[in-house]
């Protein structure tokens, strides 16, 4: 990665775009202020609720879990950028192994490159051909840069090779396969799925380089249906190196991945025979990175094969509670503007008073408006106004992009860093 692009972001000054900090803070340096380590629970240091916080120690062993993870297996991983979208992360998602970023629009390669990010893998469809003459140019201003995205149609590769016209190199296209009827993108049978890998051959401008799928759209999903899809996948790679389709390429692609089922992609995958080049086993799951308290914490793969490891969630968001106009119903300043609600919502977890924390028991979070959260409070609950409420998220996607400049805490609070995202 760009190291100098990395720095710049510590060059940020701060003030009211970043909410949630000390005031005090404005005209600082985002590095500047982390040099100070301010504290996110001492009065005097300033910050202000609610504001989001990483845990520092949280977010390493997550990084380092998935590397060993992937490395055990055999695999190569490309993290879904689109979940947190700050390239500090992505550069400490390579620093621990990955081989490169998944992303899934334009504008989120143009700030992967940026950054200095040299493997991108967009797992979508890309007939945009602006966007398209725009990756043209990076491929033929840097000869290190690697790109790969998804085909699934023959009139996509139509529109692809229309916009490129004449390309110092190809560039390279894996068929992605549907994971069934009604699921998301995707070719829905062997006969389309050839049919578009014939399309690819006779366009000037693209290169197939392998398959791709998400089992996370399987219908129905349970193990036997995801593996079932997964096995499907597998057969398209071999049948099209059978038939000579991935003449030219170096390596061969076969990727899928999600949050959810990358136990069953590690086990299918290693059934992968040995083909006409070397195969990259791409993995792509993104929300292990801050994990969750909610939708993830459900459906890890680690809740399965619980020797392998656990993640740990890294979030938690620190409202302030400013009403308790019954005894079984109190609000706390933070809503839908601050905290992820697609999935779950948040749960509160401790209650901070005079520098004391404590479980936050008997208080549940009902309902969100945009910038209050209901809570119901039983019989007993030990909670008056004034007091802080962390609480944990779930659906780490929307929770990153609800905040621009996040703080890095350690256990005690200490503030070591800030996150840049860029949504």
């Amino acid at each position: 990665m760009r190291t100098e692009a990395l720095a710049r972001l510590a060059e940020e000054r701060v003030d009211h775009r970043f909410k949630g900090l000390p005031p005090d803070a404005d005209g600082l340096t985002v590095g500047e202020l982390a040099a100070q380590r301010r504290n996110l629970f001492r009065a005097s240091d300033g910050f202000a609720s609610p504001v989001l916080a990483l845990s520092a120690e949280r977010l390493e062993h997550n990084l380092a879990l998935m590397e060993t993870y992937a490395a055990r297996h055999g695999l190569a991983f490309a993290p879904h950028g689109k979940t947190s979208m700050a390239p500090q992360l992505f550069h400490r998602q390579l620093e621990h192994g990955a081989w490169g970023i998944t992303l899934a629009v334009p504008h989120q390669v143009r700030v992967a490159r940026a950054f200095g990010v040299q493997r991108v893998f967009l797992a979508n469809e890309l007939v945009d051909a602006s966007a398209l003459r725009w990756i043209a140019g990076e491929l033929a201003a840097d000869p290190g840069f690697r790109f790969v995205c998804y085909v699934d149609s023959v009139r996509g590769v139509e529109l692809m090779d229309a916009a490129l016209g004449t390309v110092s190199r190809p560039l390279d296209v894996v068929v992605e396969l549907g994971a069934g009827e009604g699921a998301r993108t995707g070719v829905r049978t062997r006969a389309d799925a050839l049919a578009v890998a014939d399309a690819v051959a006779a366009a000037r401008t693209l290169r197939l380089v392998g398959v791709a799928g998400y089992e996370g759209e399987v219908p129905r999903a349970d193990p036997e249906r995801v593996r079932s899809y997964l096995r499907r996948l597998v057969a398209l790679a071999v049948e099209f190196d059978k038939g000579g389709r991935f003449a030219g390429a170096q390596e061969i692609v076969v990727s899928a991945g999600g949050s959810a089922w990358f136990d069953a992609v590690a086990e299918v995958f290693e059934e992968i025979p040995g083909l006409s080049a070397p195969v990259l086993k791409l993995l792509r799951s993104g929300a292990y990175v801050s994990h969750d308290d909610g939708h993830y914490r459900r459906i890890t793969p680690f809740a399965r094969v619980p020797e392998e490891g656990a993640l740990e969630p890294a979030f938690r968001l620190w409202a302030q509670v400013v009403s308790r106009p019954t005894p079984e119903q109190a609000f706390a300043n933070a809503g839908k503007r601050d905290a992820a609600y697609d999935l779950d919502l948040p749960a509160a977890q401790v209650v901070r008073r005079g520098g004391v924390e404590r479980p936050a028991d008997g208080i549940t979070v009902t309902g969100l408006s945009d910038q209050h959260a209901w809570l119901r409070t039983e019989a007993g609950a030990d909670v008056e106004v004034g007091d802080w409420i962390g609480l944990g998220l779930s659906h780490p996607c929307t929770s990153f992009d609800k905040w621009q400049l996040i703080p890095v805490a350690e256990a005690d609070g200490t503030v070591v860093d800030y996150i840049r995202t860029f949504f």
